[in-house]
């Protein structure tokens, strides 16, 4: 029997609604039957939000490091002291702070081995650059502290996994930030996502075309025959199972998304779109390529309804509970790929005789 995962989870935007469906998540009966979750943040935010979610069965414990986790608590690790001026459904520079402080001692402590997994809750971008957060966005982050070399923002549900190519790039700055060698990588890293963390053992993916009808063959744009298309018969040359490019709009229309297990979106709305009408708000983000499991819900922070005790944490809830099954996933991939090692050279020897 495997032990409990301690799985950190990120209180995201103190002024919108991480916290409260962090709680509403974390309320289910027996939980912690499941794994040791540890919220980064702080006892006093979570109780304040605590009392407007009404969660009289929310219990936790305060902690000061991974290692005091109860394993049959809910624990909140007191990342900060100070007094957290909370202003809900607005985006400030407090907010930002607390946001970027509790994300930074979870992403030191799982690189620690201290904990095995991260869920992040949602943060709002004008407050992170408020408080002097240098990224785009969580994807961005783990990758640089992370040290990888490419990275996939993953959008998945109970039906689909959407990737992309691109994450937070402006429509008007896509043609700088796709070539051949980008995404031959970004299929490359999805590729051994699908296999160690979601147990694919031949997985399929699906290329959409950038431009509308995939370019039409260069009457549309030429980015497909310039780089699109090389780039998945070179990725299919090195074992990717890949195919496209698809105009998107005939791909989603036609349902032939269904016969792909994973689908590569050029852009951030060509994928989202169609992700988040097929999820209803039950998706979760996955950034794949980490050597980490970090996952999040598919939402935002929610401001127009901050601390009104409406917040669905239906995606949060999930985000929570893949991360625990793609490290147990990650686990045995990596165990049967151990054990398949050590039988490799008996097997050429007794070839060789």
């Amino acid at each position: 029997m495997r032990k409990k995962i301690k799985i950190g989870i990120t209180i995201g935007d103190i002024n919108g609604i991480g916290p409260e469906v962090i709680i509403k998540a974390l309320s289910s009966p027996n939980i912690t039957d499941y794994f040791i979750p540890i919220i980064y943040g702080s006892a006093k935010v979570i109780a304040y939000h605590k009392n407007i979610v009404g969660a009289n069965n929310f219990q936790f414990v305060s902690i000061k490091h991974p290692d005091n986790a109860a394993h049959n608590k809910i624990n909140v690790f007191n990342v900060w002291d100070e007094t957290s001026d909370i202003e809900l459904g607005q985006a400030t520079k407090d907010g930002g702070k607390f946001a970027m402080l509790a994300l930074q001692q979870a992403v030191s402590d799982a690189k620690e081995g201290l904990i095995q997994a991260i869920v992040t809750a949602p943060i709002n971008k004008n407050a992170m650059k408020l408080a002097n957060f240098e990224h785009v966005g969580h994807t961005e982050y783990f990758t640089q502290e992370f040290e990888a070399l490419e990275t996939v923002m993953t959008m998945v549900s109970d039906s689909k996994i959407i990737a992309l190519a691109s994450n937070h790039v402006p429509v008007s700055e896509l043609n700088d930030a796709l070539d051949k060698k980008k995404i031959i990588r970004k299929l490359k890293v999805l590729t051994k996502a699908l296999k160690q963390d979601f147990g694919f053992e031949r997985p399929t993916i699906a290329v959409l075309g950038l431009n509308p009808h995939a370019g039409d063959d260069g009457v549309i744009g030429n980015d497909e025959e310039a780089y699109i298309k090389p780039a998945i018969k070179e990725a299919k040359n090195n074992g990717v199972i890949a195919a496209g490019p698809y105009p998107a709009d005939g791909f989603f229309g036609s349902n032939q998304f269904q016969k792909f297990d994973a689908i590569l979106a050029m852009y951030h709305d060509q994928g989202l779109i169609p992700f988040k009408l097929l999820s209803f708000g039950s998706g979760v983000n996955v950034t794949a390529g980490l050597p980490i499991i970090r996952t999040s819900p598919d939402h935002g922070t929610a401001y127009g309804i901050a601390g009104r005790n409406e917040a669905n944490p239906e995606s949060m809830r999930k985000a929570i509970f893949l991360a625990k099954e793609l490290y147990l996933n990650r686990a045995r991939y990596s165990e049967d790929s151990k054990n398949a090692m050590k039988k490799a050279p008996k097997f050429q020897e007794e070839v060789q005789e």
